[in-house]
């Protein structure tokens, strides 16, 4: 049989006589794949067949040679057809039609994110967002049983009174608490603290009329004076009102002679006792102008910061009617749907002046645009300029984490907690900066909002309207008793609220610090579906939640009152 197939192959190569057919017969035969050239090594001349053609070395016909067989027919160098190779090339076919359909599979097609759920949807004023499965944690601390803190800032029993007797005093401070209610508690805290510092007596502070809340609210309409003074009795001297003999009461704050100016932001205890110290005690009675954040936090004594603790969590009480008013709105929160529900408070902060101020770009229509353009060069000219260099600094603010979140941004970021339509949120915030229109979002996602005014009836309300500042009590109140508590912005309004839930023990509670670079960078990413945005909020969110942290320098004791405030139970 090997002869006879010898044979017929050697005759069909001496019956090819014409140049054509010599040509055909010489490429097939130069194949490593052709059944001739594998019965032969050589033509009838005795010369290599593979030589025979320039197209292809030596070398190269060995390497294809070792490929296997459904290869060399892929890449046309075999026959599909041919019984030695039909059977290989099928299952090669089937090989690579399988991994064609995996690598579709595993990559997200166009159409796949077209159909992806993204964030949420848009439709006229309305946010449709995915629901998700609520967790367990929705109203729990996930990490409050990893720590042990206790409030620990009032004054020790054994500790003796070292308060001078008042013909020994050093001299007396007078101030002007500046700002809304949260900044002015901040100034008075400073304000015992640094009469402790320099041992001087401290005149009942007054609360300055702001220039945007418009507020003529004394000390006494909304905090418990017998008390403030009764409890830092063994602290500092404090009295009601400016001395009799002194006879320059009208010009305390306006006389140069009579005001210390010019002292830095968070500055040093030693700071007071070189520079401010000397002249009280040449004047015996100085004013202090300004008086915002005039002391520092991790530049004075240990005893000192607790002392602010004490003036903040213990000292100043709010009105005995004001907490009244307070429990009663908590009590109607959690009765709204039933007995015993629990609430979130939400410090909404998207006021026309935080907007303006923020310097950041938002969501409107160009009427809004012009406006608030309009508005910021007439508030803050110098900053402002021509405005041409606002929106790259808006870009790296919002990147950064700095521009506060819109009513439809922290719904998004609420539902991606886990937070359902059911939810009962209160309100603390501001005339909203677009009105209805913006707050749509956040109340069409979670239609159980209210504020203190729908709440409380008007007859109820009235005795509060008279003062600017008892309104803000009664929401800082209300966000402290919360279950939950969200803050979109900073300021001192969200600071104290976490501090005080951290300090007195309700950072068993969430309050949750969202944040808002995450926001900024996932509405930035036109292909994170909906479960990844989901995930990524729950993860973060997860050390955000108001447990007390390490404190480090410069740390702010108003948020995280952890060191020297509180102890280890």
């Amino acid at each position: 049989m090997a002869e006879l197939r010898h044979s017929t192959v050697a005759a069909a190569a001496r019956a090819s006589n014409s140049p054509a057919k010599r040509d055909s017969d010489a490429s097939a035969s130069s194949s490593p794949f052709s059944a001739a050239s594998t019965a032969r090594g050589r033509d009838d001349d005795g010369k290599d067949a593979h030589r025979s053609s320039p197209l292809l070395p030596h070398h190269h016909h060995h390497h294809k040679q070792l490929l296997p067989s459904p290869f060399r027919s892929l890449i046309a160098l075999e026959d599909p057809r041919a019984p030695t190779a039909s059977l290989s090339y099928r299952i090669l076919l089937a090989v690579l039609a399988l991994l064609l359909l995996a690598v579709l599979f595993s990559a997200p097609s166009p159409w796949s994110r077209l159909n992806t759920p993204y964030l949420c949807q848009k439709e006229g004023i309305t946010l449709h967002c995915p629901q998700t499965k609520e967790p367990l944690s929705l109203w729990e601390n996930p990490r409050a049983a990893t720590t042990s803190w206790k409030p620990c800032a009032e004054r020790r029993s054994d500790e003796p009174s070292d308060v001078r007797p008042e013909n020994e005093t050093s001299g007396y401070i007078f101030i002007h608490a500046e700002g809304g209610l949260n900044q002015q508690r901040i100034a008075i805290c400073n304000a015992v603290a640094i009469a402790k510092i320099m041992d001087t007596t401290l005149i009942l502070p007054v609360l300055k009329q702001d220039q945007i809340w418009k507020d003529q609210t004394k000390f006494e309409d909304i905090f418990d004076v017998d008390h403030f003074i009764n409890y830092l009795k063994d602290d500092v001297r404090i009295i009601r009102d400016i001395p009799d003999w002194f006879a320059e009461k009208d010009e305390l704050f306006t006389s140069i002679k009579r005001t210390v100016k010019n002292i830095p932001k968070y500055a040093s205890a030693q700071f007071y006792i070189d520079n401010v110290l000397p002249r009280i005690k040449e004047k015996t009675i100085m004013s202090i102008k300004p008086f915002v954040d005039r002391l520092g936090y991790d530049n004075v004594p240990m005893e000192i910061n607790r002392l602010r603790c004490r003036v903040n969590y213990h000292a100043l009480k709010f009105l005995p009617h004001i907490e009244e008013m307070a429990d009663k709105l908590a009590t109607m929160m959690r009765n709204r749907t039933g007995s015993g529900n629990p609430y979130m408070a939400l410090h909404l902060r998207y006021e026309k002046g935080m907007v303006g101020l923020s310097f950041c770009d938002f969501a409107g229509t160009r009427e809004e645009k012009v406006m608030m353009a309009a508005y910021r060069q007439k508030e803050w000219p110098r900053r402002y300029k021509n405005g041409s260099h606002l929106w790259p600094l808006a870009l790296k603010k919002r990147k950064e984490g700095r521009c506060p979140l819109e009513p439809g941004e922290i719904a998004v970021i609420l539902r991606a907690l886990g937070y359902t339509r059911e939810t009962q949120i209160y309100v603390a915030s501001g005339q909203v900066y677009g009105g209805n229109n913006r707050m749509a979002p956040l109340r069409n996602m979670f239609p159980n909002l209210v504020t203190k005014e729908e709440l409380a009836g008007a007859a109820e309300m009235a005795q509060f309207r008279k003062h600017v500042t008892s309104l803000a009590a009664l929401d800082f109140l209300v966000c402290l008793k919360s279950d939950v508590f969200v803050m979109t912005h900073g300021g001192n309004f969200a600071k104290l609220i976490m501090g005080a839930r951290r300090y007195s023990g309700r950072h068993r509670l969430k309050s949750i610090k969202p944040d808002k670079g995450l926001m900024s960078r996932s509405l930035g990413d036109p292909y994170m579906g909906w479960a990844s945005f989901a995930e990524d909020v729950v993860i973060t969110h997860q050390a955000r939640a108001g447990l007390p942290e390490p404190t480090f320098p410069g740390y702010d004791i108003w948020e995280n009152p952890l060191t020297p405030c509180m102890c280890r139970a």
